[in-house]
């Protein structure tokens, strides 16, 4: 038994999705799922855990085709609709997927796929029909696999069984209060499990109402916020950054009118990437004094540790463990630390993953000897909050002896005038290592900085450690860095550029 569908029954009369110009209930929801079971189906008793992929904007369309999947004891694969056609083509292979099913606008996409062995499935052929008897399914069964490329080799499809997203949402419901006369926007990607699990499945677990705005626009994701009938909202600190800029270009009335809607929120989240404390303290003042609830998650375990809903809420801390998961510290032989030192975050409970997807020795690789989860961030327990020191990989430079934190430096070269954003790498020195290295986007790119002055400035907040060795500006960027170039990118370009400080 499937509790999330279970739970469903309980609320069949209520709004489930707002999706384009329609809204459907929960009751339509339960109908047309079991509608694509029966199509996937075609009379067999149960998919056994077949891999079906779907290729469909956030819409009330993914939300059928999802518990339609799991109903008919199917294995989701949820494709990335900003992926181009190999990305896409290595996951139906990595998976092996029997089915596809994809919207129009994306048949053309995937057309070289029909010449393949695989059912291909178009949307508006999904039609209504007779409902028979649904399979009986354990929780301990296979349910999605989403695609996470870590930090070496290909991407990894990480499957969760039922169970496991069971307990990843319970464990949001419970720590962050949903109640079903929740309504909460979702502007996120659905194959990742920000938009997936944090926002769908636990508005639909707890009964509340879940909005689709397909295609990210700030100006519509505030009317709709001027609607008054949203009171969540969890985006990623790009977003926030974005509508910041959006609202700066208001006249007042319109402002004034964005936070009066957003002063009656009950919960605002950011997640899955470093919140600049320069937003959150934005943010507050925009929205009439909410501070954005920051967590930490990854998706081989959903969510694992969150600020409070209730209490403080500590710029640059994602704060303490979820309801019902286990979180230690530990060095590189999996030895828990004493309180205070640094080391890798360790996870343990019914919310993390099962296997990476046909891959046991990088399973076996992801854990510990004796169980727990090496997720491969470093973080430290600061005052009863653990607070991120970034990945031991790319945001961990080892220099001259030292561990240091790039998040912590960019977080301070953020203040400084005229830098809008940054990226901090270690470059590989024979000497030192490596030496940390500093890309500048400016706010005002006509207006030059002065790296000495910068530097000089560094000093007086930083260790001297700390104080990155080498900088570029955006002109010897091939594309922003926002978002756009990878740290393992912006490595190579910085081994490749002039110096500009010597």
């Amino acid at each position: 038994m499937l509790q999330l569908i279970e739970n469903a029954k309980q609320h069949q009369n209520r709004l489930a999705i707002r999706s384009g110009s329609r809204s459907y209930t929960y009751q339509e929801l339960l109908t047309d799922s079991a509608y694509v079971s029966q199509a996937l189906l075609q009379g067999r008793p149960d998919l056994s855990e077949e891999r079906i992929a779907f290729l469909v904007d956030p819409s009330y369309d993914y939300v059928r085709l999802q518990w339609g999947i799991w109903r008919a004891g199917g294995i989701a694969v949820p494709l990335c609709t900003k992926h181009p056609y190999q990305s896409i083509e290595y996951v139906i292979d990595d998976t092996q997927a029997s089915t596809i099913i994809c919207s129009e606008g994306y048949e053309e996409l995937l057309s070289p796929l029909k010449d393949r062995d695989i059912r291909f499935i178009s949307l508006d052929k999904l039609s209504a029909g007779e409902v028979e008897a649904l399979p009986d399914l354990s929780n301990d069964r296979r349910a999605m696999i989403l695609y996470t490329s870590g930090t070496t080799g290909s991407p990894k499809g990480v499957v969760s069984t039922h169970a496991n997203i069971q307990a990843q949402i319970q464990s949001l419901v419970t720590s962050w209060e949903w109640h079903q006369v929740d309504h909460i926007l979702n502007i996120l990607p659905l194959h990742h499990v920000h938009g997936i699990i944090n926002i769908l499945s636990c508005a639909l677990w707890s009964g509340a109402c879940c909005e689709f705005l397909p295609k990210f626009d700030a100006d519509k994701v505030f009317d709709i916020f001027l609607g008054g009938q949203v009171n969540l909202f969890m985006a990623v600190p790009t977003i926030y950054y974005k509508l910041i800029g959006q609202y700066d270009q208001y006249d007042e009335d319109r402002q004034q009118a964005i936070t009066d809607a957003l002063h009656n929120f009950r919960l605002m989240v950011s997640g899955s990437a470093a919140l600049p404390i320069s937003v959150l303290e934005r943010w507050r003042s925009i929205s009439g004094g909410h501070t954005l609830l920051e967590r930490y998650g990854m998706t081989e375990m959903g969510m694992a540790i969150s600020n409070p809903y209730h209490g403080e809420r500590r710029p640059g801390h994602i704060g303490q463990p979820l309801s019902g998961i286990q979180i230690r510290i530990a060095d590189e032989q999996d030895q828990v630390l004493p309180i205070g030192e640094k080391g890798e975050i360790q996870v343990k409970g019914p919310n993390v993953f099962k296997e990476y997807w046909q891959k046991p020795e990088a399973t076996k690789k992801t854990f510990s000897a004796d169980g727990w989860l090496k997720t491969g961030d470093m973080a430290i327990l600061d005052d009863g909050y653990y607070r991120i020191l970034g990945r031991n990989s790319v945001d961990i430079i080892k220099s001259g002896g030292y561990k240091i934190s790039a998040l912590e430096i960019e977080e301070v070269l953020r203040k400084y005038p005229n830098i809008k954003d940054c990226g901090v790498v270690g470059v590989p020195d024979d000497e030192w290592g490596e030496v940390v290295a500093a890309s500048l986007i400016l706010s005002d790119p006509a207006e030059e900085i002065d790296i000495k002055e910068l530097r000089s400035w560094l000093k007086t907040k930083l260790p001297s450690y700390q104080v990155p060795k080498r900088y570029i500006t955006q002109e010897d960027l091939p594309r922003n860095v926002m978002g756009k170039v990878t740290k393992k990118a912006l490595v190579k370009i910085f081994e490749e550029a002039e110096d500009k400080n010597q």
